[in-house]
């Protein structure tokens, strides 16, 4: 039997989309179908499995057991076609998608993409700042820079860094209280960041109670670069890193009152799909940016902030 008989293809590539973006209607955009052409493949695909794939909820849109598994094989092998495909054009006008935590995109990816674009000139980089908490549960398109303290099920990774954290401020609000000469004296000034979860750790060390803290009326969801944003206009202190705010304490727009820095037990991770694993593209990036960041910290006295890769295979 013929294999376009045996599978149905255009149903398996409709289904991906559908299954990697968690919605009919971005999945009918991103295919250029209607959404009634995009449900009826789904139903097709169901019939011919004899069995659910989605399982339907008023805002939501979850996959069932049989979708689960059916979703890594996949997307395995439509990315093995891509890479055929691409190996087929000599990788002319080849795309690396870059998806990224918008601080290490901003403070850090952004201003070294440069050097990595001379090395492989003939790729176009797309780089993605993603935040959302459902961007972890997709599958990268290319790879993904990834925030947390243990890889990932399904996916190949490798851990590139781990932050220190410590306060830092605007030299002026240090002013406002005359000086800072010892830690108990950052008690007396707003707070940016949440001092009720990991960043106690800090205040433990040195033997003071964070629950004496004023906090700022300000929330940046865990957002690095706009806690860092809100620290330099002076709103309050803020629990951020070296490793990003090395410009930022240059030049004196942010002080670093002390140099006791704590951890918080999270990792960022390059992460790729196994399929990806022998794209040109995926090793060239990998190797680069392993050994850009290795340089980097380096330089700047930061080797502590260096993971030691053990790559974790899907």
């Amino acid at each position: 039997m013929k294999l376009s008989r045996q599978l149905p293809l255009n149903a398996l590539r409709v289904f991906e989309a559908v299954a990697r973006l968690r919605n009919f209607t971005r999945a009918a955009e991103e295919l250029g179908m209607t959404q009634t052409a995009v449900s009826y493949q789904i139903r097709l695909l169901e019939e011919h499995l004899a069995t659910a794939v989605f399982i339907r909820k008023p805002r939501a849109l979850q996959l069932t057991e049989t979708g689960a598994q059916l979703l890594p094989k996949v997307s395995e092998a439509f990315s093995l076609l891509s890479d055929a495909m691409g190996e087929a054009r000599h990788s002319v006008g080849e795309t690396l998608e870059i998806q990224s935590p918008p601080t290490f995109a901003s403070h850090w990816l952004s201003r070294h993409l440069g050097d990595f674009q001379r090395k492989a000139p003939h790729l176009s980089l797309r780089l993605i700042r993603n935040m959302a908490p459902d961007d972890c549960d997709r599958i990268p398109n290319d790879i993904a820079i990834r925030i947390d303290s243990k890889p990932w099920d399904g996916l190949v990774c490798h851990e590139l860094l781990q932050l220190q954290y410590t306060p830092m401020l605007h030299p002026k609000l240090a002013e406002s209280i005359g000086e800072i000469r010892q830690p108990a004296d950052l008690l007396r000034l707003p707070w940016i960041s949440d001092t009720n979860d990991i960043w106690t750790g800090w205040f433990d060390t040195l033997g003071l109670d964070p629950s004496r803290i004023r906090h700022a009326n300000l929330d940046t969801f865990g957002a690095l670069d706009l806690k860092a944003n809100a620290a330099i206009a002076g709103h309050g202190v803020a629990m951020l890193s070296p490793f990003f705010c090395a410009e930022e304490l240059a030049s004196g727009r942010l002080v670093q009152p002390f140099d006791c820095c704590v951890g918080d037990g999270k990792s960022y991770w390059l992460v790729y799909p196994q399929a990806r694993r022998n794209a040109p593209k995926v090793r060239a990036f990998r190797e680069w940016i392993e050994t850009t960041l290795a340089r980097d910290l380096a330089a700047r006295g930061l080797e502590a902030f260096a993971s030691t890769d053990t790559p974790t295979p899907a």
